[in-house]
Formats: structure tokens, C-alpha cells, sequence
């Protein structure tokens, strides 16, 4: 593990921020603290505005449970020290009130992991706690049983989540992962069939590619290393993604494209850490995101696509995750920049990836993959994200109108013009 120099209440105030900014707490409510090696609790402070917190506001508790701050430690640290002392691998606990996940918890549910692959694996074990008062001893004792049985995340009554992590960043993922999961099934509740959820494993073992050792990059290079880190910020801004699930990927030129590595963050992603593969090998000293060879099959089949992002927003998996169409011509505008949206079974794409790219076609530059995903392809970065974020549009309006009544398409003889005027493929 690598070793972590920023200060603990500099680590605190900007996991906290991000929880705000995201929707997943109101100024006065979630909480998170940090065990240091000397076994001080690092942890935020009571009723102080999560949206302006400083270093300076965080709260220390020694061993001897000394206070030291300018303030009151939150009200829930007795189930943080509990956690601590009951599972001495936890470095991190963090408790926040997604309204997703606080409307799971008030009817007594736990998001399905199982929707998504690879989320069970961040989330770890989920499990429902019952209620008691916020801040009690007797809370603590209940919330640090169910770690101490070797949970990872806790959904807690009429209350929301809890969630534990080695660091600060896994502690962060699992909870922002829980909060998607339960966000995309709150949307599905409104499709009528039911889940469907995978039958095979997906294989996210990052390809061992042959390497080489970049001599230079080009002026053009570095221009598109600075859109991908711009687009992924946008892309998570706008929540259309959660940490770990977007591959964004761009061709350089012939068999040579820039791709994400493996899980990242994408606020975090920096200009240096985008992965160039060059006629089957890799940047030396780089991992690169486990869909990079599907992106060179792309690159390679369809030479009017030169760009392409894969995510997981939560609109569009309410309709991947039930077998539910989403119909482009709903919606005109939507319809000239998607066209109509082919879907792929999970279990054909893990058995061959080609079912996917046999899908792609100028005509249907989008495609949904069955609990995996949604894949857009562009003739640039900008004209793939347009793409998502319509496709991410369509399906928002969609499950929105499905609540007032019932929707309808617009007929083949206005598609038909639309093609015409728009002078869109065939």
C-alpha cells in the first residue's frame, strides 16, 4: 500500500466535500474520521457546515479520549471508535444520508450488488442494521457487531449508510458505489420487468500487454490526454459516473489510442496517467483499463469512429439492468444523435466482446450492454460524450414520463423524415 503524506484533516475535509457536493449528505449531517497509526481518531465535528469545513475544524480524540480542537467531535463516535476497536484492519469509517440510500433504509432494503459486475467487489459485504438513536452507546455497540462479523457496508435503519475502508479512498468508493447502485434500482422500481441479473463473472483481469517506453509525444497527444482528464471531470460532475466504472478512450492515429488505466478516479485523473497502446503494446509502467483491447478491435473494425466512452450512469442502467427498451424516438432531437440504441446480452459480451462491436455501425454509434454498461462512439471525444449524456438525458426523461402516464414514440413515416431532413446513415 502506498503511504498516504497528506494530513488526516486535510484528508477528511476533502472526502467530506466531495460527499456534499455530490448530494450524499446535507450541511449538518454524515460524518467520517480516520485512525492514525498511533491510534488517534481524526474525526469531523458536530453541526459545523460540511460544505465550507477546513482542516482547522477537524477533531483529534487520543486513545485516552482526549479532545483536542475547536470543536464538539461528531455525535456518532462511539460507533466510529467501536468500529475501530472491534476490526483493527479499518483505517476509515464514513456515515453520509444519500437520499437514495436513506429511502432504502426506511423500507428496510439493502442495494443488490449483484446488478452490476464488479460492484460486489468494492462494496464488499452489505448488510441491514435495525435502529436506535443517533449518537447512543447502544448504536456504536450494534453498528461495530455487524462489522465485527466481517461487513463492509451498513445499511442502518430509517437512518442510511456505513460504510469501512483500508483508506479513505476505498472507504469513499464503496460508498459512492452503494449510493449508485441503490440510485439506478430507486429508477428501475418504475420498468416493469424484473432485474436481470448476471449469470456470469465478468473478467476485469487487466490484460498483460507487451510494453515499450514512448521516445516523445506529439502536440496532438497532449491534446487529447488534456480532453480525457477534462471529460472525465465533466463526466463526473454531471453524475454520469461513479469511481471505477469509466473507460474514456481515444485514437491517436491507425493502430495507436490513448485509454484510461484500471479504476481510477476521475477527479483525479491527471494528464501523465492516460494509457497509450501502440500496435498491441502498452506504455511501459501503466495499467490500462481492462476494455482497452475492445477498444482497439473498435478502433480496428470501424474507421468512422475515433473516440468512445463506456459508463454506468443510473438512468440509463435502470433500463440495462431490466431488459427494458429504450427507445431513441421518443424524443427527435434524441433520435438524430443516438438513432436507435441495439442492445447485447451480459453473457454474449463476456463470451465474445465482438458482439458488441458487430453492433456498432454510423447508424447506431450507441450500444447498451445488459448490466455492464453503455458504450457511445464519436468521430471525437466531444461527439462520443454528446452522445452519453443524451443517451443519459433520454432515459431520465423516459422514467420521468413513465410516472405521468403512458409515453409513445414518434411514428416511422416522422423517423423516415427526420432521416431525410438530418440526412442521417441508414
Amino acid at each position: 500500500m502506498a503511504i498516504e503524506y497528506t494530513h488526516p484533516s486535510k484528508q477528511l475535509v476533502d472526502a467530506l466535500q466531495r460527499v456534499y457536493d455530490y448530494g450524499m449528505t446535507t450541511t449538518s449531517g454524515g460524518n467520517i474520521s480516520i485512525k492514525d497509526e498511533e491510534g488517534n481518531i481524526w474525526i469531523t465535528p458536530s453541526g459545523i457546515d460540511k460544505g465550507t469545513l477546513t482542516p482547522a475544524d477537524i477533531m483529534k480524540v487520543t486513545p485516552s479520549g482526549e479532545k483536542i480542537g475547536c470543536h464538539t467531535p461528531s455525535c456518532e463516535l462511539p460507533f466510529h471508535s467501536e468500529v475501530y476497536r472491534r476490526r483493527p484492519d479499518v483505517r476509515v469509517v464514513l456515515h453520509a444520508h444519500s437520499p437514495s440510500l436513506v429511502a432504502f433504509s426506511l423500507v428496510g432494503k439493502c442495494p443488490d450488488a449483484a446488478w452490476v459486475p464488479g460492484a460486489e467487489k468494492i462494496c464488499g459485504k452489505i448488510v441491514f442494521s435495525r435502529y436506535d438513536i443517533p449518537g447512543s452507546i447502544s448504536l456504536g455497540k450494534i453498528i461495530s457487531e455487524e462489522f465485527a462479523k466481517g461487513a463492509d457496508s451498513v445499511m442502518m435503519e430509517n437512518h442510511g449508510a456505513v460504510v469501512c475502508g483500508k483508506t479513505i479512498d476505498e472507504a469513499f468508493a464503496r460508498f459512492e458505489t452503494l449510493d449508485f447502485l441503490a440510485r439506478m434500482q430507486i429508477q428501475a422500481s418504475g420498468l416493469t420487468h424484473a432485474p436481470v441479473l448476471p449469470a456470469e463473472k465478468c473478467n476485469c483481469t487487466p490484460i498483460k500487454w507487451e510494453t515499450f517506453v514512448p521516445a516523445t509525444a506529439s502536440p496532438a497527444e497532449c491534446a487529447l490526454r488534456d480532453s480525457i482528464v477534462k471529460f472525465a471531470s465533466r463526466l463526473y460532475r454531471q453524475r454520469l459516473v461513479y469511481t471505477g466504472s469509466l473507460v474514456i478512450s481515444t485514437q491517436i492515429s491507425g493502430d495507436d489510442f490513448l485509454v484510461t488505466p484500471q479504476g481510477f478516479d476521475p477527479l483525479k485523473l491527471a494528464i501523465a496517467d492516460s494509457v497509450r497502446v501502440k500496435e498491441g503494446r502498452c506504455e511501459e509502467g501503466k495499467t490500462a483499463a481492462c476494455f482497452a483491447k475492445v477498444c482497439r478491435e473498435i478502433y480496428a473494425k470501424c474507421d468512422w469512429a475515433h473516440a468512445l466512452i463506456l459508463t454506468k450512469s443510473p438512468n440509463l442502467m435502470a433500463f440495462a439492468c431490466t431488459a427494458s427498451a429504450l427507445d431513441s424516438r421518443m424524443i427527435p432531437e434524441s433520435y438524430i444523435q443516438l438513432r436507435d440504441m441495439p442492445v447485447v446480452k451480459f453473457a454474449d459480451f463476456v463470451a465474445d466482446p465482438k458482439k458488441l462491436i458487430e453492433k456498432l455501425t454510423p447508424a447506431t454509434p450507441v450500444v447498451i450492454v445488459e448490466n455492464f454498461g453503455v458504450v457511445a462512439v464519436g468521430k471525437n471525444l466531444t461527439q462520443a460524450f454528446d452522445r452519453l449524456e443524451v443517451s443519459d438525458f433520454t432515459a431520465n426523461c423516459i422514467l420521468l414520463a413513465r410516472r405521468l402516464g403512458t409515453v409513445k414514440p414518434i411514428n416511422q413515416a416522422q423517423v423516415d423524415e427526420i432521416i431525410d431532413t438530418f440526412k442521417l446513415p441508414r
